[in-house]
């Protein structure tokens, strides 16, 4: 998907989105889906034929990737099913070093020939792209694994529930939030199947099956009398989980001191639709906010969408070193910030790590786009910053030796480059709960559910909305606020965090297109928090004008 659809898609809501998206790979049959083109020994065969091509026409490294991409998308309104796609994207990317450089070239032949051909081009752009390559690329070592597999550990393949079960649970899921007085409806379902082979000249040869999902609905409200009307979003999360995620289990939900049902590894979305139109009809008389200094309650569907946008984005190497520069902006963040070891990005309470191992997130995979292992690595540490995210050919400008293992392409036909991985707010280490934290406040306001945002090129000024607000008044929740945002500096931001919940609170919020790269991808990235509180933060109101 181009950056320019993109934002045009995010302006115009889910529902728009269903069509468009059938560019990322050829419709199919539901049923298409569940096919098997190739067994592993074939793809092993296919990867040796690039690999040995590789070796042979003068590369020092090849990578070959095959991989298999499968989406399905459901979309309703009210009774109707709007639109349902189904698409298949199937073919081969293979990346050399040739005379120190990169060349990379991909087709959708997957045959012995093709892949062949298709190599030997990667091998003539190496060998044309060195003639103004200034030095060499530097490939940290990474292990050669053999022959591995990883599959996304889910309980219940998605694309093997049959679509009318699906439709059934959107339609459910609308006509429950009607009948609690929405005036509109709408849902969609995202699932998502990558199913990719891995070979280098390093040894590895890694077949994953990675799957993910994303149940989201839009309820509107609309005062007839008054002409106002309000919307409040699925308090969803998109996950790296199957169809299970869509079963909900009665130790997965928590109460808020609000009355409202979050959710943790599985969701209820007939539950939560009923939830919404009762809060939207709530907006619509509920007062607006009166601007000045709070301390505010983030839960964790929230506060993921600020971790991405003011920690995520920033520690990226690539957008350090300038090369994002075109597309969105650098960061305020330094390899000299890093090297001091004594950068103050947080206060003791922020613990801030990457973990592509996370369980359930939408980044977890075994192995990432270079046949580099999965792990976890701390990116701020009692506040301090102690590291980026760094790719292979990334990572000995900050004098280290083995790559993070954050390198993903959104297809076989896309180049791998740098991505962010999961990142994650700690939980607090003694007990502590959202009641407790609520009690503890005496003058704030608690933001659930993420909503419009901005942040400047240098990811280090910015503003953030939510979906629902409730007055903090004297310890206990006083009501619903209306145009609610808060503005700070990233550092001054999480320098103000004084309080986290613990695990027993710890979610996960999502992005299922995290846009990048010039050609622009996207990828799919988590980010886990408990509730935190964060004093004497700037509020806004944002539907004042001057």
């Amino acid at each position: 998907m181009k950056r320019r659809d993109f934002i045009q898609l995010s302006g115009m809501g889910l529902g728009s989105l269903m069509l468009p998206l059938s560019s990322l790979g050829n419709p199919v049959a539901a049923e298409a889906l569940l096919d098997v083109p190739l067994l592993v020994g074939e793809k092993k065969q296919l990867a040796d034929v690039a690999l040995n091509t590789a070796r042979s026409g003068g590369a020092t490294y090849a990578d070959v990737r095959i991989g298999r991409y499968l989406n399905q998308f459901l979309n309703t309104r009210e009774t109707r099913v709007q639109n349902i796609v189904n698409t298949e994207s199937f073919g081969v990317g293979i990346r050399v070093i040739n005379k120190g450089t990169w060349g990379f070239a991909s087709t959708n032949d997957v045959t012995a020939d093709g892949i062949k051909k298709a190599t030997e081009k990667a091998l003539a752009i190496a060998k044309a792209n060195s003639k103004f390559q200034k030095e060499p690329v530097k490939l940290a070592p990474v292990q050669g694994y053999g022959e591995v597999t990883w599959k996304t550990p889910i309980q219940k393949n998605a694309f093997e529930v049959p679509v009318s079960e699906k439709v059934e649970l959107l339609l459910s899921a609308n006509a429950a939030a009607q009948k609690g007085g929405a005036s509109f409806a709408s849902s969609n379902l995202f699932q998502v199947n990558e199913q990719k082979y891995f070979a280098s000249t390093d040894g590895s040869y890694i077949d994953q099956d990675i799957h993910r999902i994303w149940p989201t609905f839009t309820v509107s409200m609309i005062d007839r009398a008054s002409g106002k009307f309000k919307t409040r979003d699925a308090m969803s999360a998109p996950m790296g989980m199957g169809y299970e995620y869509l079963i909900p289990k009665a130790e997965d939900k928590l109460s808020t001191p609000t009355g409202m049902i979050l959710y943790r590894n599985s969701y209820d979305i007939i539950e939560d639709a009923v939830t919404a139109a009762k809060q939207a009809k709530e907006m619509i008389t509920a007062k607006s906010v009166e601007p000045g200094k709070y301390d505010l309650v983030l839960e964790p569907n929230h506060l993921g969408l600020t971790i991405h946008e003011s920690v995520g984005h920033p520690l990226e190497l690539d957008r350090i070193l300038g090369y994002e520069a075109n597309y969105a902006g650098t960061s305020f963040a330094s390899i000299e910030k890093l090297k001091s070891g004594t950068f103050n990005y947080g206060s003791k309470q922020v613990n801030i790590f990457a973990d592509k191992t996370q369980a359930g997130s939408l980044g977890a995979v075994g192995f990432d786009d270079e046949g580099v292992k999965a792990k976890r690595w701390d990116l701020i540490k009692d506040g301090i910053l102690v590291n980026f995210e760094a790719i292979r050919d990334q990572v000995h400008m900050l004098g280290q030796n083995e790559s993070h293992g954050c390198c993903y392409a959104q297809s076989w036909s896309d180049v791998q480059f740098q991505r962010m991985p999961n990142v994650s707010l700690a939980p607090g280490k003694d007990p502590y709960s959202i009641d407790q934290m609520i009690k503890d406040v005496e003058k704030g306001i608690y933001i659930a559910g993420r909503g419009s945002y901005s942040i400047d090129q240098q990811r280090y000024n910015f503003q953030f909305g939510g979906t629902v607000f409730y007055e903090i008044k004297d310890g206990k929740i006083a009501g619903m606020l209306n145009d609610v945002a808060y503005q700070s500096n990233t550092q001054e931001f999480w320098n103000s965090c004084v309080k986290i919940c613990d695990e027993k609170d710890y979610r996960l919020f999502g992005s299922f297109f995290d846009g990048k790269g010039q050609p622009s991808q996207v990828s799919a990235v988590s980010h886990g928090s408990s509730t935190a509180r964060f004093n004497g933060v700037n509020v806004i109101n944002t539907g004042r004008t001057i």
